[in-house]
């Protein structure tokens, strides 16, 4: 879990729970955006990832152009892919992050997330992830491979041995499941999600104002607790008023406007 305080100890904290996958670009803006969601609030916050798979069926390593993986599952033709690409990686230069599409190695993230668990135990998840979505957006690491895992996870002081160990026996599969049927159960099918305070889901990176101001909604209704199973999907839903969110359905563009979601077949 990561911790950031912005302002005087005395300060009110919050949670915010994230379900995110590694490949997933609006994860990662996502990510920068929450971050200075949290430098514009008055509150102590603390963060913790949680795991979501977009494609469990994602081979070890896809072999070929990521443009060809998106366009098989999507239904729609590699340039349309590239299209798609283009216009995220210009969202994402806006956030600091410099995409590199052609050099992405596309493959399955299961072991990435349970790397994600194993860090979490050690007090560096925070770190983890960073280094994982920089990993495969702007380097081109395939992190599903456990030689290129264990170095990454070296790289923010965990033990290489002790993760390669830990990868191997697979010691946080559960953790990942658990995370999967959590989010199934709040009828999270997009991300990345945002559940603030345990009772405010908001859906998509959205813009750093609006995350700030669903912190300061959380902390003015302390009063009156709402859990995430007394509503639909994961508490109060702040994403678009209840007239939709970001997190689209399997005839919505992958990871077109502000979440990826789960691929169609």
């Amino acid at each position: 879990m990561w911790s950031r305080s912005v302002a005087p100890i005395m300060n009110p904290r919050i949670k915010v729970d994230v379900w995110s996958d590694i490949a997933c670009p609006w994860c990662y803006i996502g990510k920068r955006r929450l971050e200075q969601a949290i430098a514009l609030t008055a509150a102590d916050v603390d963060v913790e990832y949680h795991s979501f798979e977009l494609a469990p069926d994602t081979p070890h390593d896809f072999e070929g152009p990521i443009a060809d993986f998106f366009a098989e599952r999507k239904g729609v033709s590699p340039a349309q892919a590239e299209q798609m690409f283009a216009q995220v990686t210009q969202i994402a230069a806006g956030e600091d992050l410099a995409f590199d599409y052609p050099a992405i190695r596309h493959t399955k993230t299961l072991k990435a997330h349970e790397l994600l668990h194993h860090a979490k135990a050690k007090g560096v998840q925070y770190e983890m992830k960073e280094r994982l979505l920089q990993a495969y957006f702007t380097e081109g690491v395939p992190v599903g491979r456990l030689d290129e895992l264990v170095r990454l996870a070296e790289e923010v002081g965990l033990d290489g041995a002790e993760v390669r160990a830990v990868l191997e026996s697979g010691g946080h599969a559960d953790d990942v499941a658990a995370d999967m049927a959590q989010a199934r159960a709040y009828g999270i099918n997009g991300v990345p999600f945002f559940v603030i305070d345990g009772r405010y889901g908001v859906s998509g990176a959205q813009e750093p104002t609006v995350l700030a101001s669903v912190f300061a909604q959380a902390l003015a209704e302390r009063s009156s607790l709402v859990t995430p199973e007394a509503t639909s999907g994961a508490g109060h839903d702040h994403t678009h008023d209840h007239d939709g969110d970001h997190a689209h359905d399997a005839a919505d563009d992958l990871c077109a406007d502000g979440s990826c979601a789960l691929p169609s077949r």
